[in-house]
């Protein structure tokens, strides 16, 4: 997908489907390594789990994934996992906010968004998803059926949709936070540093969901 992230498609076995929410996470075991993944994909007819996958300098699992990985190895799954999916949305404000592949489990909750009975919709949809600069943002906006505002943000670049940190440019773009259900998923500082704002903003905090990625580089 680009220089330090790959797609990989996981096949299960056809009378064990893993059955998940848009948004949850699966750990991967190969040996005696374990690394969680958000999935990347909603339920499919041939119930293939799609997961983003970036590079870590020293990791054990990204030495496996980038030199070794091949079509037909053999990995176990532990999952579903996570409380980042979501719950009653319908007539409501949805913001996501993502950096790197904080954006896996937001595509994969748009996908599902995408299967909704018309009455069940939320009001209005927002995806932030931001990087240094564009070719860290490695996917196009999904195409869900109906439109939704889609926001490339950069902290370090002048040609995104914005420029910034996710959780700044969102606060300068939604004037209420009544009636919203707020999903980040990205490092740490972003997560911590958007509640914070948000629930200053008039987010309730029962409405704020997260989910931090934590790199293990061994």
């Amino acid at each position: 997908l680009s220089t330090d992230v790959i797609k990989v498609t996981l096949r299960l076995p056809p009378n064990n489907r893993l059955q998940y929410f848009a948004g949850q996470y699966i750990d991967v075991i190969k040996g005696d390594i374990r690394r969680s993944y958000s999935v990347a994909n909603a339920h499919t007819k041939d119930g293939q789990i799609e997961l983003h996958i970036k590079r870590f300098n020293g990791g054990k699992m990204s030495e496996y994934w980038f030199e070794q990985a091949k079509a037909n190895d053999l990995l176990r799954l532990n999952g579903p996992l996570g409380t980042f999916f979501l719950r009653d949305y319908a007539g409501k404000d949805l913001i996501f906010l993502a950096t790197g592949t904080g954006f896996a489990p937001v595509k994969a909750i748009l996908e599902s968004l995408s299967q909704a009975k018309p009455k069940e919709l939320p009001r209005s949809i927002r995806v932030y998803w931001g990087g240094r600069s564009l070719t860290d943002l490695y996917a196009a906006a999904p195409d869900i059926g109906f439109p939704y505002i889609f926001k490339r943000v950069l902290s370090r670049g002048a040609d995104g949709d914005a420029q910034g940190y996710v959780q700044n440019v969102c606060i300068g773009d939604v004037a209420s936070f009544k009636n919203t259900q707020v999903f980040a998923c990205g490092s740490n500082a972003m997560i911590e540093d958007a509640r914070s704002l948000l629930v200053k903003a008039g987010l309730e905090d029962a409405e704020f969901y997260s989910d931090a990625f934590v790199c293990s580089a061994s």
